[in-house]
């Protein structure tokens, strides 16, 4: 995807970008949660960390695995206190876009996109599948990886993917384009989705289950940003931003056939490209998760996403379903006293045990300028309601030269909640989690 040339490009401006001077004093925000805890920095030729994802293993809450662009593989045995980070290598190439998530039978799974010639955008193949490695060691080594989705010439691009809760079944959805970037009105994009009942060695086809086709440009036009959430009952849910509204699709038989018509979920004001000052690339991509507890709001569907409202005001909102995905509620805008600031780069978990909706995202209203905290908001009833807390030791300060790439991630597990993002400080990125436990 043309996100990392252009990730490189300002990477390598960014290394001659000045660390902004404060204009204005930091206000100083206590957090309610734990410790803040940096899991790597980067160095002068790292191209990231940034565009991270993080999983708790299931079976042991010490065990956490998280990946971050380009090619990082992060592991922790504590539970997040320290960490160890590693470069995955893969026969099919690694080339940015992690994904991880973990089943129960201490397996973690790292999805990502592919560059099977190493060549990065000088080669043909790039883009030519998704690829998936599995670890049975909490994340120390890696398989050398499976491909999903091969269909070359066509390009396989923004993965995500989840577990269903007893199975371990796992299922993938993600974009295809017919011509990266080109302008041929004959060239689409499409939501495409497969399965694998046997740990990630075999896939099933790749299907599409959208209707209405995307352009390739990588833009409000193109069908982007599904995100797979499964129910214990086995339904399969999805949505993803195109033509500046969010739509939603559902399958009851394990992914063979999908409703006859999409369901505009909601409007999306701005589309799912926009622009916030001090970031190169922000988007407003759904984000879709059921709750799988035996609490009172089982298997009520959420949607979670972002909006622009006007170039100085940016929202994020949540809709939910109680009936399955056939009727959803107003969207409601997250933050509680919002000011007409900036709140973007959202990602939302459910706790499989609890049923607490945790929604992670890049928070303005409580600075000036481009002064950025992290906020988390939990909801713990069914949505209803949100309370935010600042969950960053200290905001800061990104440029325009910063590449955040195109999210930030969350994992809720029994109570243990892992938040993971990525800061910018005095030229350097760096991803970072917090100590967070539900008593």
């Amino acid at each position: 995807m043309n996100k990392f040339l252009i990730g490189l490009s300002t990477f390598l401006v960014s290394l001659s970008c000045k660390t902004p001077t404060p204009t204005v004093e930091q206000k100083t925000v206590q957090t309610q949660f734990g410790e803040n805890v940096k899991i790597y920095e980067s160095s002068s030729f790292d191209l990231g960390p940034c565009e991270p994802s993080i999983y708790i293993n299931p079976l042991n809450p010490d065990e956490i695995v998280a990946g971050s662009i380009i090619n990082f593989a992060h592991r922790s045995k504590d539970g997040g206190k320290t960490w160890i980070t590693d470069r995955l290598s893969s026969s099919l190439g690694v080339w940015g876009d992690p994904v991880i998530v973990a089943d129960k039978r201490n397996n973690f799974y790292y999805f990502h996109l592919s560059d099977p010639e190493g060549t990065n955008w000088q080669s043909k193949k790039i883009l030519d599948r998704i690829v998936v490695q599995r670890s049975g060691n909490a994340g120390k080594t890696f398989s050398s990886g499976t491909g999903i989705g091969l269909n070359s010439p066509k390009q396989q691009d923004k993965p995500w993917a989840t577990v269903h809760p007893d199975s371990n079944q796992l299922y993938v959805t993600w974009t295809e384009f017919d011509a990266y970037g080109s302008s041929n009105p004959k060239d689409n994009s499409r939501i495409l989705f497969s399965t694998s009942r046997d740990y990630g060695e075999n896939w099933t086809n790749a299907i599409a289950i959208n209707q209405k086709m995307g352009n390739a440009l990588d833009g409000d036009l193109t069908t982007e940003g599904a995100v797979p959430a499964v129910a214990k009952d086995g339904t399969i849910y999805v949505a993803w931003a195109y033509d500046y509204k969010i739509w939603f699709d559902k399958s009851t038989d394990d992914g063979k056939s999908w409703l006859e018509n999409d369901i505009v979920l909601a409007e999306q004001k701005a589309g799912w490209k926009f622009t916030v000052p001090g970031i190169n690339r922000t988007n407003g991509m759904p984000v879709t998760m059921v709750d799988n507890s035996n609490g009172p709001h089982q298997g009520t569907i959420y949607v979670n996403w972002a909006d622009q409202t006007n170039p100085d005001d940016t929202n994020v909102y949540i809709s939910k379903s109680v009936d399955g995905g056939l009727s959803w509620s107003s969207p409601k805008n997250i933050l509680n006293n919002d000011n007409g600031s900036h709140q973007f780069l959202t990602w939302m978990s459910v706790d499989e045990k609890t049923g607490f909706v945790y929604v992670l995202f890049y928070d303005r209203s409580l600075q000036e300028g481009n002064k950025t905290d992290v906020m988390l908001a939990v909801s713990k009833d069914g949505g209803a309601s949100f309370t935010n807390t600042i969950i960053s030791e200290t905001s800061f300060d990104p440029t325009e030269c910063s590449f955040f790439g195109d999210y930030i991630n969350i994992h809720a597990s029994n109570g243990i909640v892992r938040p993971i993002w990525t800061r910018y400080d005095s030229g350097k990125l760096s991803v970072w989690t917090a100590l967070i436990e539900e008593k």
